[in-house]
């Protein structure tokens, strides 16, 4: 069934954010070389920084690039401004050798019936829609969820149907899996991360979520092609090796990512 929203739309903003901060990281390391000043240059201008200097303060500002090339074709949710950080919240998946290997086997399947997906750098399940931090924000909306967060506690998911999702905006299509237990802990961790997207007046989590792992990706709207392959790629995982796969998901830490930086919230042991 085909999703016209989904968390994974999070995940394009995230990505295409983490890397022009990568760039941006360079860039401040190795600045260009400027042409040499006359001597009465300098003595009417302000001598600049050393770049060595500018490089200590990487995060006070992002890139203004939005040529989409540079992120994989990834096309960006909202509209980049100096100062904005994308910001979500998630669960990671640490993938084990069992699920490296199914999702080969996935990705090939597609490619034979026309749909050649891209895999996930990382893999998570959202909790929180992307949203924009001013630099300022990022410590007290962080203290916030750490305290909404610390008598929380972790749980185990399983995951193993899956589903195609399609961004707002129809410029990405994701092949994910859907969580098929856990749904009540899920929900009870939305609804303390919104406590504190409300406190910054900021959106909250999609009404009725559809809980999963993004697997692999393809620019455009391909949820047609997609869905006609969905019950082949469903086989795959019905009858592998092992018995039916399952993903295991340990939600023992939250984490939130904001630009290039990833803040982690243990929950409490059981």
């Amino acid at each position: 069934m085909l999703v016209g929203y989904s968390s994974s739309s999070s995940e394009e903003d995230a990505e295409a954010g983490s890397e022009a901060e990568r760039r941006k990281s360079l860039e401040d390391d190795f600045p260009a070389k400027k042409k040499p000043r006359t001597e009465e240059q300098v003595s009417k201008n302000r001598l600049p920084l050393p770049g060595c200097l500018l490089s200590m303060f990487p995060d006070e500002e992002e890139p203004e690039t939005e040529d989409s090339s540079l992120h994989g074709g990834r096309i960006r949710s909202f509209k980049h401004e100096r100062g904005n950080w994308a910001t979500y919240v998630y669960l990671p998946y640490h993938p084990e050798e069992d699920f490296m290997e199914l999702l080969g086997e996935l990705l090939h399947a597609a490619e034979t019936r026309g749909v050649v997906l891209t895999p996930q750098e990382e893999f998570h399940l959202s909790l929180s829609q992307t949203v924009v931090l001013k630099h300022h924000w990022i410590q007290p909306f962080t203290q916030s969820l750490r305290a909404a967060l610390a008598r929380c506690r972790r749980f185990l998911c399983l995951a193993g149907r899956l589903k195609v999702y399609c961004n707002a905006e129809r410029t990405r299509t994701f092949l994910g899996m859907e969580m098929l237990t856990g749904h009540a802990q899920l929900l009870e961790l939305v609804r303390v991360v919104d406590q504190t997207m409300t406190e910054f007046r900021l959106e909250t989590f999609y009404e009725d979520p559809s809980f999963h792992v993004s697997l692999a990706w393809c620019v455009g709207d391909s949820s047609v092609q997609m869905e006609e392959c969905l019950e082949q790629l469903q086989n795959l995982v019905d009858e592998h090796e092992d018995g039916p796969f399952q993903l295991k998901l340990e939600c023992s830490e939250l984490r939130c990512r904001t630009g290039n930086k990833t803040f982690r919230f243990p929950l409490e042991s059981t």
